[in-house]
């Protein structure tokens, strides 16, 4: 790992939620090789434990639930004890699979409480305990702008993501901070395994792509790196995809890849 006094995010203190796993996880493991300290969140406190085994003791793991304001107000006052964020990611996030006709009011609730309110709450907390000049960064979805068939609550989620960070880099710029929203493709994690056990679904996504293949994670954490650091210091209320090119083709059709699969054996 990168020693911090040369990392560029040296002295910086991050949150990221989500990120005992996949992509929140990548982007905890790039933040920290670029100097920062990180405030690692999550409800999966066995994976953060491994994450802090793994990476060392700049990581310091958080058990948070981002649509419980009291769970975010304990990491706000361990922010606030070592003089604020410099940095918030806000990650954590699932899906769900179901045609709006079928689609359980409970589940619905479940995915917009956490994939849009989560987020909320990680922004409003995080704009709350950060130093001016700091960076604040959503991770929406392809599904912000590109619908699919049987994900209606994780589309209107993501898609309520992007607006919410438009807003939110609208009320902080007095401040100087820039808030702004990376869009992910299909990449590989334990919360899209589901995909690889599809027939034709991962070929698909490919097939949708300008580029012939999907991104990984570390792809979408050197975004988020990107975005965090100077670099990026007139970049606010942007939306930055990283999905292949998937944006400028279709997306695949879930509702026959998953009815090809409960089809029985002919």
């Amino acid at each position: 790992m990168t020693d911090a006094s040369m990392g560029s995010l040296a002295d910086r203190l991050a949150l990221v939620t989500g990120a005992a796993s996949g992509i929140g996880r990548s982007i905890s493991c790039r933040l920290l090789a670029d100097g920062a300290t990180v405030l690692a969140a999550d409800i999966d406190t066995a994976g953060l434990a491994a994450l802090r085994e793994e990476v060392g003791e700049r990581c310091v793991p958080m058990r948070c639930d981002v649509t419980d304001p009291d769970s975010l107000a304990a990491v706000g006052a361990e922010a606030t004890r070592r003089g604020g964020l410099h940095i918030a990611v806000a990650n954590a996030g699932r899906g769900a699979f179901a045609p709006i006709v079928d689609h359980p009011l409970e589940e619905w609730r479940s995915i917009i409480d956490l994939c849009l309110t989560g987020v909320f709450l990680t922004v409003q907390l995080a704009a709350r305990v950060m130093v001016n000049g700091g960076s604040i960064i959503t991770i929406s979805s392809l599904n912000a702008t590109q619908p699919s068939a049987g994900m209606s609550a994780y589309c209107a989620a993501k898609a309520g993501v992007v607006m919410l960070t438009q807003v939110a880099a609208m009320e902080l710029g007095a401040r100087d901070i820039r808030v702004n929203t990376i869009a992910p493709g299909l990449v590989q994690t334990n919360a899209t395994s589901a995909f690889w056990m599809v027939p034709g679904v991962v070929d698909e996504f490919i097939e949708n792509t300008t580029l012939g293949r999907f991104p990984h994670a570390g792809d979408v954490a050197a975004m988020a790196a990107f975005l965090a650091g100077d670099e990026s210091r007139s970049v606010s209320g942007s939306l930055f995809r990283v999905d292949g090119g998937a944006s400028t083709q279709r997306y695949p059709d879930l509702p026959a890849a998953f009815a090809r699969l409960a089809a029985p054996p002919a």
